[in-house]
């Protein structure tokens, strides 16, 4: 019964998005027929965004906890508007009036009247938002398993050799520049080009964002602190669900092309994703399973991985989501196998 006190809003969401799917539907189709489709298309992608996204709200829950509360509450509460409203909505929208050079509006109007030539532009953008969020990603994970201060490894083999290795500086840059010449050199030169700015201006992203939380938090004498350093916090956090957000946004014109079908359906996700976020914070989830977020950062470098393969080719969103999930469950069975042998300890 607790559980489901955190699905209240996503619940009530979900009810009211379903049926602005099937309103759409209705409008556009003029067909219950139709309307019935664009229903079941809504709860499809409900389900894939809920499926690519449950690691992000562990990695989500493992930065939250350490925020100031006022910064939390901004987070859950102006974050999911900037989730819904910017990722699913504006993002899609600027990347065609970007890619088209068209303005705006124009872009809003060619959604409503042309989602055949929304969808290819889009589709022809999948280059540089690839390299963009599997470089962001990859630096996500690696900075969290190449720290000398992590304590506690799930698979010792590796995240041992990982946590030596930190000494050397700017290694994780290295590998993540790497594997991005690596998938580079396997394009054709028009588009390779693109892959690699798009995967330095994601490099910067991170970097930047890094430098900002470093400098807000050097301000420690300031009495505004908290409110600095959480300024840091949630800055770093709206790009990390962005970046999540990328796969889930390119991944849904292959059901449809409809802009606003594709939102009311991954919106309903983000609200669920939201919600795992909070119970994973305030039950202390993360410390009760100890290795749980180990298998979501394993899961966004693989999803890192997989970002940089959908430049050379298609991976399904299915296999996507089922890589992530293992991995979560895996860690999540390791936690409870190493609470049950620790019992009596």
């Amino acid at each position: 019964m607790q559980a489901l006190s955190y699905l209240r809003w996503p619940l009530l969401f979900t009810a009211v998005g379903l049926a602005l799917a099937y309103w759409l539907g209705l409008q556009t189709t003029g067909t219950i027929g139709g309307a019935l489709s664009f229903f079941l298309i809504g709860v499809v992608l409900a389900v894939l965004e809920i499926s690519l996204s449950f690691d992000n709200a562990i990695v989500n829950a493992n930065i939250l906890e350490t925020m100031d509360p006022k910064w939390q509450h901004r987070f859950l509460t102006w974050g999911i508007i900037i989730a819904v409203f910017g990722m699913r909505i504006i993002f899609p929208l600027a990347v065609v009036a970007v890619a088209a050079k068209i303005g705006p509006l124009s872009a809003v109007v060619l959604a409503a009247t042309e989602p055949q030539e929304y969808a290819r532009i889009m589709d022809e953008s999948h280059i540089g938002i690839s390299a963009f969020g599997g470089t962001f990603l990859m630096m996500v994970a690696l900075s969290y398993f190449i720290d000398q201060s992590k304590e506690v490894d799930w698979i010792r083999v590796i995240e041992s050799r990982l946590r030596r290795w930190a000494s050397i500086r700017g290694l994780e840059i290295a590998v993540v520049m790497f594997t991005a010449l690596l998938f580079a050199v396997s394009l054709p030169p028009h588009e390779s080009a693109t892959f690699l700015f798009a995967s330095v201006c994601g490099l910067l992203t991170f970097l930047a964002v890094e430098l900002l939380g470093h400098f807000l938090d050097d301000k420690k004498e300031a009495q505004n602190l908290a409110a600095k350093g959480g300024l840091g916090a949630f800055l770093y956090l709206e790009v990390l669900d962005a970046s999540f957000s990328f796969d889930g946004v390119i991944g849904a014109f292959a059901l449809t092309q409809n802009l606003f079908l594709i939102a009311i359906g991954l919106g309903i996700g983000a609200f669920y994703v939201r919600s795992m976020t909070i119970m994973l914070v305030e039950q202390k989830m993360l410390t009760q399973f100890r290795y749980l977020e180990h298998g979501a950062f394993y899961s966004v470098l693989v999803l890192s991985v997989i970002m940089f393969t959908q430049s050379l080719l298609h991976v399904p969103e299915l296999f996507t989501g089922l890589i992530g999930a293992s991995f979560i469950c895996l860690s999540l069975f390791s936690s409870i196998r190493h609470n049950k042998l620790n019992q009596g300890a």
